[in-house]
């Protein structure tokens, strides 16, 4: 049976950056189970080969009530972003929901799959490497901006003028916290974090709900990208303890876009059991 949740988004279309992995893969399939295979999915990212993938597995399991559009796209680029919604097909065209879900840059997309943003090294000013840093900021808060700027208008117009859809945009506890050796990663979820609840006040005379989900320890490709590729390191970060999974930040997001018209899930913060804080985790002997 459908839960109140499938039924409020029975047949909407969903529209997620970074899905080719992690938490925006994730959120595709959650998204379509909850519907029960009525759904509309718009999957975007750099990396197509993966998403066509991922758009068979969807069919596989759920059939042909969930109409998967995998679309290659680079959201740092703000005239691809602009184009590539102008020409979505008519079925596609009224988003009801985007979750921006930071995908990579540049060259980045060809080594690794990431989650909720891209994070490079831990080094401190002065010796923040320009390339990292400019390639953080175009991820997590350039492109971010670039997709919520090309969808918003076609929401505003809906429902009489009054607007209609969600915006959930995922953040990072690093938004909220900053710590030594991430200054430039947290800058850009601080950005995040301040552009949500910005937009959100912006948007108060409307019925679009503008939503922040901001998960803490996620085990993903997360710090195998930090690290370069260094994988002692990167499970390092994970020893001793369970760190939450890419299913369950989709479940949260699911749930607060499956909530009623006049409910908002605002601000959600998301750690692991052992977790209290960035820094703060109690690990077990290993």
């Amino acid at each position: 049976m459908a839960t109140s949740t499938g039924k409020r988004l029975a047949g909407k279309t969903i529209l997620i950056t970074g899905a080719s992995s992690g938490i925006g893969r994730s959120t595709a399939f959650e998204f379509a189970r909850e519907c029960h295979g009525n759904l509309k999915l718009i999957l975007a990212a750099r990396r197509v080969d993966s998403l066509k993938q991922i758009a068979a597995d969807i069919a596989g399991e759920f059939g042909d009530g969930v109409r998967v559009l995998p679309a290659e796209l680079d959201i740092s680029n703000a005239t691809q972003v602009r184009e590539f919604v102008g020409k979505l097909p008519a079925e596609f065209q009224e988003v009801d929901v985007l979750v921006n879900n930071a995908l990579a840059t540049q060259q980045e997309a060809d080594k690794f799959q990431y989650h909720s943003g891209l994070v490079k090294g831990v080094a401190k000013a002065p010796d923040i490497v320009e390339e990292d840093m400019n390639i953080m900021f175009m991820t997590n808060v350039t492109g971010l901006i670039n997709m919520t700027q090309a969808i918003l208008p076609t929401m505003l117009k809906r429902n009489g003028g009054n607007g209609a859809g969600d915006i959930i945009n995922i953040g990072s506890i690093a938004g909220r916290e900053p710590y030594v050796g991430g200054s430039i990663y947290c800058a850009t979820k601080a950005a995040v974090r301040t552009f949500t609840e910005s937009l959100r006040k912006e948007l108060i005379s409307t019925r679009i709900r503008v939503i922040g989900v901001d998960p803490g320890q996620v085990e993903t490709e997360f710090s195998m990208v930090r690290f370069n590729g260094d994988k002692g390191k990167a499970d390092a970060v994970y020893a001793g303890c369970e760190p939450l999974t890419p299913d369950d930040i989709a479940e949260a997001i699911v749930f607060a876009a499956g909530r009623r018209e006049n409910v908002v899930i605002a601000d959600t913060l998301i750690f692991p059991n052992h977790q209290a804080s960035a820094t703060i985790m109690h690990r077990n002997p290993v």
